[in-house]
């Protein structure tokens, strides 16, 4: 399927979605936690369902009601997997995943589509290996299919968190491990995500100790989470799209949902379309953002790559350069961001130039034209949004690849007025 975006004016409310990242940590942890748990408002998408599948073969019991689901967990008493764990394109999924098996007695094997076997996780098995795990893969690559064999005792390990979800992996298995955990962090990219799970973590009982900057903590084993009834707060992640898009036409649009004392961290991509040009104003529960002229800057986007496909946008309707740097770890997402969006906006007339860690943009008219979502939702959703500000019709190739974390996008831009269609290749 392709989208067909043209030139737009945008208004009006737009109710965002839920975080994809509090669902899947939802579902993992009623998992964990003994008894019922209530999940309120959760994101429906393709990579929660991914990790709803997951938690279900590890033992939980899912009742999924209109506006909630409701999960029997297991207490930590994990169930064996009667298949191999197919993970779809979620890497949260993947990461969190091999720490949930390697609290097995058994083994477990995890898969996923294409994009999902050409992500690493070396760091993470390493560290599953010190802890008392055994985590291999079957290509020798680091990458899956992964076959991960438990049970996690506790000990020492250190871990180079090149994505903040091996950190995260390891904070949610280790509690439950027989011994006493210490891990070491020399290197943490995505912090905001851990603080996200940690604020998780207590809300459930569990005790850690741990450094201010991350770079250490101290998890007690042997111990159980608590259930809960949590609401999903709206995702910063997918409203970087409508913030874009109304900053590059100019317009003006209330996103509603956003909370903006939330731990997602992608709620800086707003504060950084501000100090571009764009004005906000923050509510309770609602951001309200209005477009005009843009002006480049220089931006670290360490703890939000997945913003940069939709602020990559951004800077070319700037006066000036751009920088978005210190985001190596773009490269290891779903594609390689950095390339990718750097190739298809100079499709469109954008003046965009690949650094190690980010992108140097350079302000100029986008052009319409047929540009490729490479099978990933970011960039299927960000080259969108540039054709309502660029000249001319622009053609998305993969549009499909939005129901990932997004399914109702096309939906909602068309109700706020983006010449949107949704076409079969």
């Amino acid at each position: 399927m392709k989208f067909i975006v043209n030139p737009s004016r945008l208004g009006g409310a737009v109710p965002i979605p839920p975080s994809k990242s509090h669902t899947i940590r939802a579902l993992v942890l009623g998992l964990l936690a003994r008894g019922e748990s209530v999940i309120r408002a959760p994101l429906v998408s393709s990579d929660t369902l991914s990790c709803l599948s997951m938690v279900e073969k590890f033992g939980a019991r899912i009742k999924r009601e209109d506006d909630r689901w409701r999960i029997h967990g297991t207490g930590g008493v994990l169930a064996f997997p009667d298949d191999v764990v197919d993970v779809g394109n979620s890497g949260t999924t993947l990461y969190i995943g091999l720490g949930i098996a390697s609290l097995l007695d058994g083994i477990t094997v995890f898969t996923g589509d294409r994009q999902i076997r050409s992500r690493p996780a070396l760091g993470l098995l390493k560290s599953l290996n010190d802890l008392g795990g055994k985590g291999r893969s079957t290509r020798n690559n680091g990458r899956p299919p992964l076959v991960i064999e438990g049970p996690l005792r506790g000990g020492e390990t250190v871990l180079e968190a090149v994505t903040s979800q091996y950190l995260t992996s390891l904070l949610i298995a280790a509690p439950l491990a027989s011994g006493n955990s210490l891990i070491k962090v020399p290197l943490l990219y995505e912090a905001p995500y851990v603080s996200m799970t940690l604020r998780w973590l207590e809300r459930l009982g569990i005790r850690y100790e741990g450094a201010d900057d991350y770079s250490e903590f101290r998890i007690p084993g042997g111990q159980a989470y608590r259930p809960f009834d949590e609401y999903i707060p709206a995702d910063f992640s997918s409203a970087a799209f409508f913030l874009t898009a109304a900053a590059v036409t100019g317009c003006e649009l209330e996103l509603s949902g956003l909370d903006f004392t939330d731990s997602q961290g992608d709620r800086e991509a707003a504060i950084i379309l501000e100090k571009m040009g764009a004005v906000l104003k923050i509510d309770k529960r609602s951001i309200t953002i209005k477009g005009g002229q843009l002006r480049g800057g220089h931006f670290d986007l360490n703890a939000i790559p997945d913003a940069l496909p939709a602020l990559a946008v951004a800077a070319c309707f700037a006066r000036g350069e751009t920088r978005l740097v210190n985001v190596p770890q773009a490269r290891l997402k779903e594609t390689d961001r950095i390339h990718v969006m750097a190739r298809e906006l100079s499709k469109m007339g954008g003046k965009a130039e690949e650094l190690p860690d980010g992108l140097v943009i350079r302000g100029a008219p986008l052009r319409g034209t047929e540009v490729d979502g490479h099978g990933d939702h970011r960039i299927v959703m960000a080259l969108a949004v540039a054709g309502l500000g660029a000249s001319g019709s622009t053609a998305v190739s993969t549009a499909e690849s939005a129901a990932v974390t997004f399914p109702n996008f096309l939906e909602l831009m068309q109700s706020a007025g983006a010449a949107i269609t949704l076409e079969k290749e």
